[in-house]
């Protein structure tokens, strides 16, 4: 799995350009959380080392000076990304089908979660920026 995470995490960086910011979501504790998967489905849910992951693309993207930033990963494959509503209804695991109760609007929920997190970049970004001094008379 090491490999693969190199080689993913190489690819992630080396296709987008110098400064970009990546958001992942914090994916602490959801190895326990996955530790209640059927035996059967286990190895592939819980064999991925996601830490290992994070810290590849962490190195690669400051050699590379791009940013990293971690964010809650609760609901960002429920909550709407046109209207914001947010329920535990408006995702279906078992086909990978987002469908908001409240707008209606539909797409794949790991879209969904993409849409989202790259919604949290934007507000990330435009938080940190220094506002502009106002000139005083």
């Amino acid at each position: 799995m090491q490999d693969v995470n190199h080689q993913v995490s190489k690819a992630l960086v080396e296709s987008n350009p110098k400064h970009t910011l990546f958001v992942l979501e914090d994916l602490s504790g959801v190895r326990s959380a996955t530790e209640k998967v059927r035996r059967k489905g286990r190895y592939v849910s819980v064999s991925w080392l996601f830490y290992d992951l994070e810290q590849k693309i962490i190195y690669k993207a400051k050699q590379n000076q791009s940013s990293v930033i971690k964010v809650d990963r609760r609901y960002t494959s429920q909550c709407c990304p046109l209207c914001g509503h947010t329920e535990k209804a408006n995702r279906n695991k078992k086909i990978h089908l987002f469908a908001c109760k409240n707008c209606g609007y539909k797409s794949n929920d790991d879209r969904i979660g993409a849409m989202n997190l790259y919604r949290m970049g934007i507000s990330y970004l435009a938080d940190s920026q220094v506002p502009d001094t106002v000139a005083t008379e």
